[in-house]
């Protein structure tokens, strides 16, 4: 995809002057993967040293944490690739840049979908936490959270690389973007719900003057905290996942062409992601 976008970047643009996309310097990529890898080394690093966070939801989110860690690692082996290959730093037979740029989009494609699972993941953890709060050790074990985080790494590296091999195919990109909105109708309904919830919550409180309970009170919150990263996460993906739309409906149009030439600016928005999620945690998880 990479590739792609860079290839559009440079060819697309006669049709006007915001036809030209942006140029976005290299250090700014490097910069923003440092800063994101850092980050998500700390929450990683924080919920395997505490062992009070040795629950299934603290790995889910400790699992979408690596995952932002591969969008970092990907971005900043592809832009040091990229800037030895230019600087003459690094000579290598153009088959083997290929290949390395597949390994490279193969891991930058892991990380969306295994993002998008964890965060879908999390949300129907954060629905069992709440709705069936008596029941959760039973329903939610260690065992169950390991084959769940397993499955999901599995079923995320299998898949990228499928969709790498066979990135021109239209049928392929339809199944990643049927998977995209998928993911979206289903965490939107559990979080209508969860906040339908806490809005009754808060109604019988102001009705009844009663204290809230600790635990819904803290589920509650945390429903708060995931619906951010939530809106976050499709802010920073939206443009990606529409650039993915518009080459399977209008690959040769004007205003589609157009957009392909801001390939580079959606790569920025999805390391912001990246570099978003730990501030949420640090400002919003006690």
């Amino acid at each position: 995809y990479a590739s792609e976008g860079n290839h559009s970047n440079a060819t697309v643009g006669a049709g006007g002057g915001w036809c030209q996309g942006l140029d976005i310097p290299h250090e700014l990529f490097l910069a923003l993967g440092l800063v994101s890898l850092v980050e998500n080394l700390l929450v990683v690093a924080a919920i395997l040293k505490n062992r009070n966070l040795h629950s299934p939801t603290y790995y889910f989110i400790c699992c979408l944490a690596v995952s932002d860690m591969l969008v970092s690692i990907s971005n900043l082996a592809e832009m040091l690739f990229m800037l030895l290959l230019e600087h003459g730093l690094l000579v290598m037979r153009p088959s083997i840049v290929r290949h390395m740029d597949s390994v490279i989009d193969t891991l930058i494609c892991s990380s969306v979908v295994s993002s998008l699972s964890f965060l879908g993941v999390i949300a129907v953890d954060r629905y069992i936490t709440i709705f069936y709060a008596l029941r959760y050790h039973s329903i939610m074990t260690l065992q169950r959270a390991v084959v769940t985080m397993a499955s999901v790494w599995l079923a995320s590296t299998v898949s990228s690389a499928v969709l790498i091999a066979y990135y021109r195919s239209n049928t392929v990109l339809l199944c990643l973007i049927g998977f995209f909105l998928f993911m979206l109708v289903l965490m939107l309904v559990l979080y209508i719900h969860m906040f339908a919830l806490a809005r009754h919550h808060l109604h019988s409180i102001s009705s009844q003057q009663k204290p809230p309970t600790a635990h819904r009170g803290g589920s509650l919150k945390g429903a708060v905290t995931l619906t951010i990263l939530l809106g976050v996460f499709f802010i920073c993906w939206g443009p990606f996942f529409f650039h993915l739309i518009l080459i399977v409906t209008c690959p040769t149009n004007p205003f589609c062409t157009c957009f392909f030439s801001y390939f580079n600016l959606f790569l920025i928005l999805i390391i912001c992601n990246s570099v978003i999620d730990p501030l949420i945690y640090a400002f919003r998880s006690q």
